[in-house]
């Protein structure tokens, strides 16, 4: 962040050259320059960049108000949130003012005297573009007050004339004037609510009780919303749905990459996860989304990989704890605890009732498979197999540590396997080592050339 600017009246602002934008102008002007300089508008922003980003960009130019519509877990409040980056870093504002109003554009009554009264000795003060974007969840219960203001007894009971604006409490969208509006969950507001939306966003003022102030308000309006076949609580009503200049559609990550990195970003990971493991959610997830057995119109959100490399790497965190592990890294053995948690996050359709779980179990080892073909193809694996005879096992289990299990591994004569399984999948220490030996020995299951058997307390291959 750089430091606020040292300018403190009016006479000092002019002085200094600064110019006057409206915030349509200000957002189409500094996208511009970032397009032009070949630096990224949307930072953290995965899998939207052929599709989503460019009908954005053309709206911000375009100056449109903007619905962003997507089943849950799509990503969209975090693409409006990245809209504050393309304020200008620091704005003036007149000193005390309730609608942040620009020192050189007053839009009030009250401001305007002010501004004719002090002149150049006018206060400035300076708002950060963090301040300038607003963010509200629409709940049932949200009221015109609330987003664009109400008569405050108070200031009647003062001897204030009723209709007169200083006795105006101002609502939400009035206060963030020069700045950007998001509403979450646009359908949740009550119809009566959006109808009171309409004049801010055509004709730029607001009515309030039958009073209408002509505000010329500068906002910029964002919203979020389920697609309307999805959402029963709900709808945006067809006058408003006309106000937005922009209704765009998200999507889920196209690519498994923008997956994975959308879940190593958002992961608020307690120990070390390695790729490989991020990976199989990715595709896990992404095999959810495929399954005609879970409900598609409420979607299978980000959320749930997101969920599910936390849990695992929870798993390893308290593996380690007990067993007093150097460092804690997750493994193959670590998603089953993802999956027991996960479940309640999807919808599965009406007639799989009593199956879920083997539904969780199937696709999961549908990911791993995958994951095993892309990392191992060419590998030869028969010294493995080979040494698992029937008198060698392979023991393994949430409690089991790297340690241990890298030492019950049977000798490989003659043979690097071990050394070039952990090289596919770049492991640096025991922990990545026995995620990356795992990996195999479940591959090699999963395609019925060695057994497994499983209970609470352990795996055996064999």
């Amino acid at each position: 962040m750089t430091e606020r600017p040292e300018i403190f009246t009016v006479g000092e602002l002019r002085a200094s050259g600064h110019v006057l934008k409206d915030l349509r102008q200000e957002l189409r002007d500094n996208l511009l320059e970032a397009l032009a300089e070949g630096r990224d508008p949307w930072p953290g922003i995965f899998g939207f960049g052929r599709t989503v980003l460019p009908q954005l960009e053309r709206a911000l130019i375009a100056g449109h108000d903007i619905v962003l519509l997507g089943e849950r877990g799509q990503g969209k409040t975090r693409l409006l949130r990245t809209l504050a980056g393309l304020l200008d870093e620091w704005s003036p504002i007149i000193e005390g003012s309730e609608l942040n109003e620009h020192p050189f554009e007053p839009i009030t009554a009250h401001s305007r005297a002010l501004v004719q009264a002090e002149g150049d000795r006018l206060r400035v003060a300076w708002r950060h573009r963090a301040e300038r974007y607003v963010e509200k969840l629409a709940t049932p219960d949200t009221s015109v007050a609330d987003l664009i203001g109400d008569v405050d007894p108070m200031r009647v009971a003062e001897g204030r004339r009723l209709g007169d604006p200083e006795t105006i409490h101002y609502g939400l969208i009035p206060r963030s004037n020069r700045g950007i509006v998001a509403i979450n969950e646009l359908p949740d507001l009550a119809e009566r609510i959006q109808v009171s939306m309409l004049n801010v966003m055509e004709e730029r003022d607001i009515q309030i009780r039958g009073y209408v102030l002509r505000l010329p308000l500068d906002v910029l309006v964002v919203a979020s919303a389920n697609p309307e076949d999805y959402t029963n609580r709900g709808r945006i009503i067809t006058p408003l749905k006309d106000r937005f200049g922009a209704e765009i559609r998200t999507h889920y990550p196209l690519e498994l990459e923008d997956e994975v990195a959308v879940i190593a970003q958002e992961g608020d990971l307690v120990a070390s996860v390695p790729p490989v493991i991020l990976e199989i959610l990715a595709r896990y997830t992404r095999a959810l989304r495929e399954s005609p057995a879970i409900n598609q119109t409420s979607g299978v959100s980000a959320r749930f990989a997101i969920a599910g490399a936390e849990t695992v790497a929870a798993a390893a965190r308290r593996r380690a704890s007990i067993r007093a592990e150097d460092s804690a890294v997750a493994r193959i053995i670590d998603l089953d605890a993802a999956v027991e948690v996960l479940s309640g996050k999807i919808e599965f359709e009406s007639g799989e009732e009593g199956r879920e779980q083997d539904i969780l179990d199937h696709l999961l080892r549908t990911a791993v498979f995958d994951a095993v073909r892309e990392h191992f193809l060419g590998l030869n694996l028969d010294p493995l197999v080979t040494a698992l005879d029937g008198s060698s096992t392979v023991t393994t289990g949430e409690l089991v540590t790297a340690k241990e299990f890298l030492e019950n591994l049977p000798a490989l004569e003659e043979s690097t396997l071990y050394d070039d399984i952990a090289a596919r999948l770049g492991a640096e220490n025991d922990g990545q080592r026995a995620a990356a030996v795992e990996l195999a020995l479940e591959g090699l299951y999963l395609s019925r050339r060695i057994s497994k058997e499983s209970d609470d307390e352990a795996t055996i291959y064999g």
